[in-house]
């Protein structure tokens, strides 16, 4: 219990009017002395009896934790309470006493506090009542069992059916009655929850026994056969020499220097040193030996083998009933499945928000490499710049959510400007060239990361989320996703909103798409292909800005930044289709559940998962070369 509480305790009965209350007068009268000298091993009855006689055994029992309890010479205990005093029956102002004051030690001390946290179950407060009820899930007691069962209802919904839940947890543990706790089991039973499997855990606690004959009235869980894979010959001799029904293991070795040390005229333990090539002369020789008190006793191998042959060894349940192991078993067997299916949610949410990342990092790839067929080695480089904005636009912007608006929009127009002038300058002078796009966009990538190491330095610059993107959406122990991680699902889902409606609703998508299937018509229709192509790219650059934004959310922003993903965004486009946003989805879906399914047999080596992921993708294109859903039409053919 916090000392908040035993002050809020204390403040509150304080304030009582005086009464006496006869109950506590005479539980006081009958145990002072333990209350002066109490021991941790019997005071739980006490403090059980004062818990009881109501709001003044509460109070006392708080300033009795707290140390503020104190008796005077005429055994009359009182509470101190800064320069005063009140008597800890009636609540009245004690004038000129000079107590002793109660130091109980932290054993004591826990038992009181375990009472007050019961007593705090039924109060009038939620809060207080909630906080009860955490205090009892950390360290539940007997007792605590008994007060919830006792209190009132709680009003509250979320607390009673958190009640209900303790209440279940701590009978499995606590209760006196078999039949309750395999009721509380089934009750229970399906239920991935820590605290549940961690009650489980403790009943089917096993212990293992040698013995020539079946343990008679044990729970047993199982006869083991010496030499399986649970239970080698090793174990079962540690075993047998650990319960003294065998002596410490001889080995031969041992054996052998023993007896060459207590050779004397050619005999050792009666027997000629000529026979001590025989391992039945040796283990009598040693057996003499042992009788004489010369060597320490020990099992010879044939006495090994023989207590191997004649004992038998079982797992029993430190828990005694069996109806009790059976349903915590059968219980286990439940969770362990759901817990399956529950990890496999989890990494399928787990892939879901990765493959999210690849999308929102790919699809302005997916434009200029798709649709323009540009080989944009800088677009990596553009999703860091659009990082850096995001940090550049929360120093400036103290709100985090404000800073956060304003840097998406920021970043899609210092990228969009960016990839302009990237096209203006290299890409229109190398169409139709992939191999010299290639190498001067790569060029342009190292000098794009060389300025932002003189800009911002080589340390990682934090972008720190806002408050409502910190947190968690939990479903239960095993299934959870950061709130960060949802909002780059939802954002990539509008990135391919509006990409649909660009490319299906808008003049610009008529005329890319134009553009796309057939140069020269469009051109011939009054459309003006080099301008189109610098507004595409400069729509990929600036989306692949955004992407930097979202990813700076959880990833360290560095000059960096953008070479984790270029390789990803880069195999999405392939392997989904290049020139087909559908596919570019698809391809991020692939990468996204294909890396996760691999790092989850070695989550500790992700390059090792990554290498292998390589290697599938390379597979999987010389089957499908043009990708998961290529594309189609005159545009496929360019």
């Amino acid at each position: 219990m916090t000392c908040r509480l035993i002050a809020l305790l204390l403040s509150l009965f304080l304030v009582l009017p005086a009464a006496a209350n006869p109950a506590l007068e005479a539980v006081i009268a009958d145990h002072l002395d333990q209350i002066e000298r109490p021991s941790r091993r019997t005071v739980e009855p006490l403090v059980a009896q004062i818990a009881a006689t109501g709001p003044e055994g509460l109070g006392l029992l708080s300033a009795w934790a707290g140390r503020a309890l104190g008796v005077t010479e005429t055994g009359r205990l009182v509470i101190v309470a800064g320069d005063g005093a009140t008597d800890a029956v009636t609540g009245q102002a004690v004038r000129g006493a000079d107590p002793k004051m109660l130091r109980p030690n932290a054993g004591v001390r826990g038992v009181i506090e375990s009472a007050l946290v019961a007593g705090e179950v039924s109060s009038p407060d939620r809060a207080r009542r909630a906080a009860a009820l955490a205090s009892i899930a950390r360290d539940g007691t007997p007792e605590h069992l008994a007060a919830l069962r006792a209190a009132a209802p709680d009003p509250d919904p979320a607390l009673a059916a958190r009640r209900a839940r303790i209440e279940k947890l701590l009978a499995i543990r606590f209760d006196a009655d078999p039949a309750a706790r395999v009721a509380a089991i089934q009750d229970m039973a399906g239920d991935v929850g820590l605290d549940f499997r961690a009650a489980l855990n403790p009943l089917l606690a096993t212990r293992r026994v040698a013995s020539t004959e079946e343990p008679q009235g044990a729970n047993i869980a199982g006869e083991l056969r010496v030499g399986s894979a649970d239970f080698p010959r090793e174990a079962a001799v540690a075993l047998l020499t650990a319960q003294g029904l065998i002596q410490p293991r001889l080995t031969a070795a041992d054996q052998r220097n023993a007896l060459a040390a207590h050779i004397v005229d050619g005999r050792v333990g009666g027997v000629s040193a000529a026979e001590l090539s025989d391992p039945q002369a040796r283990d009598r020789a040693y057996e003499a030996l042992e009788g004489a008190g010369t060597v320490p006793p020990a099992a010879t191998e044939a006495e090994t083998e023989a207590a191997l042959a004649d004992i038998r060894f079982f797992d029993i349940f430190a828990e005694p009933e069996a109806a009790v192991t059976d349903a915590a078993r059968a219980a286990q067997r439940g969770a362990e499945w759901r817990l399956v299916a529950m990890k496999g949610i989890d990494l399928g949410l787990d892939a879901l928000s990765l493959a999210s990342i690849y999308f929102l990092a790919a699809i302005g790839l997916a434009i200029t490499f798709g649709v323009m067929r540009v080989i944009n080695m800088a677009h990596g480089e553009f999703i860091m710049m659009g990082a850096y904005t995001g940090y550049v636009a929360q120093t400036v912007i103290a709100d985090r959510t404000l800073s956060l608006v304003a840097a998406l929009p920021l970043a899609f127009a210092v990228t969009f400007a960016a990839g302009v002038v990237l096209y203006r300058l290299v890409i229109r002078h190398l169409a139709h060239r992939p191999l010299e796009t290639l190498l001067a966009t790569f060029g342009v990538s190292i000098a794009l990361q060389q300025l932002a190491k003189n800009i911002f330095g080589t340390q990682a610059r934090p972008l720190t989320a806002p408050a409502w993107l910190e947190g968690a959406i939990t479903l239960n122990d095993v299934v959870s996703i950061s709130t960060i991680r949802v909002a780059i699902f939802g954002l990539a889902l509008l990135f391919l909103g509006l990409f649909l409606i660009i490319m299906k609703r808008t003049r610009l998508g008529l005329e890319v798409r134009a553009v796309t299937q057939n140069p020269g018509m469009a051109a011939s229709m009054g459309i003006n292909p080099d301008r189109i192509a610098m507004l595409t790219f400069g729509l990929g650059s600036g989306i692949a800005g955004i992407a930097g934004v979202a990813i700076g959310l959880f990833a360290q922003v560095t000059s960096e930044l953008g070479q984790q993903y270029i390789v990803q965004s880069f195999m999405t486009v392939v392997v989904g289709g290049v020139g087909n946003i559908w596919g570019t989805l698809a391809g991020a879906g692939l990468i996204g559940v294909l890396s996760k399914v691999i790092e989850s047999f070695n989550p500790s080596n992700t390059l090792a998962a990554q290498t292998f992921m390589i290697l599938f993708i390379v597979i999987f294109i010389q089957f499908r070369p043009r990708g998961i859903i290529p594309q189609r039409g005159r545009a496929a053919e360019a």
